[in-house]
């Protein structure tokens, strides 16, 4: 017979096994809402392959989704060769219609992770230029999403353009920092990997630009293991 110690140690593992097991569930739950908005996203951009869009200079931003709510994800590539990223971002709304997606260059860039960072303030400043009200930002670093939630002064490396971020936030209703996993930030990572490949920084209202369109087909159609 168990005594009052033993019978507690039990009680509390299956409670905590209960907890942990709703955990998961509600953690898959969330992934397979993601995927299902990123298939969303690819029938409308093949939907969109054959309208005509509206391509403009990385400098020449106009509203095009005044209030309202809406998420972008961002990404960076970077070559250590010769110290330039390219930030990589996609903005949609709760529909899965694209509302803008952009590139940008960046010069004297020491690595990767001050690129990551770079993004992030990329990915703020274009929802600010879009008018969004309530913007979740979402990328595939975990460091950069962290020190963006915190309200802790930031004395990292990264740490002025941490703040660079947060001060954007009075700019906002609300705005939400969101961890991804690499698999689900795709369409960011394709645009970034791009543009860096391709040496130009683009703005792209309800689409994307075709060369990254083409990656992601193939990518999309590609079988899985």
């Amino acid at each position: 017979m168990m005594s009052n110690f033993e019978y507690s140690v039990v009680v509390s593992g299956l409670f905590g096994l209960v907890e942990f097991n709703s955990y998961m569930r509600k953690r898959k739950g969330q992934e397979l809402k993601l995927q299902g908005k990123l298939e969303t996203i690819f029938q409308n951009l093949k939907k969109q392959k054959k309208e005509k869009l509206t391509l403009l200079s990385s400098g020449k931003f106009h509203q095009v989704f005044k209030r309202g709510r809406a998420t972008v994800h961002f990404d960076a590539a970077f070559d250590s060769q010769t110290f330039r990223s390219a930030s990589g971002l996609i903005v949609w709304n709760g529909e899965g219609e694209i509302l803008a997606s952009q590139a940008v260059h960046h010069s004297n860039i020491e690595n990767p992770f001050i690129a990551k960072a770079y993004a992030g303030l990329q990915a703020v400043k274009l929802g600010i230029s879009l008018g969004i009200n309530i913007l979740e930002v979402m990328g595939d670093s975990k460091t950069v999403i962290k020190k963006c939630q915190s309200s802790i002064i930031d004395r990292s490396v990264i740490g002025a353009i941490i703040r660079d971020i947060q001060s954007t936030k009075s700019n906002y209703q609300k705005v939400e920092f969101s961890f991804i996993p690499k698999v689900n930030n795709i369409y960011a990572h394709t645009i970034a990997t791009e543009a860096l490949k391709r040496g130009e920084s683009f703005y792209l209202e309800r689409g994307i630009l075709e060369a990254v369109r083409s990656v992601l087909e193939r990518l999309w159609l590609k079988p899985s293991d």
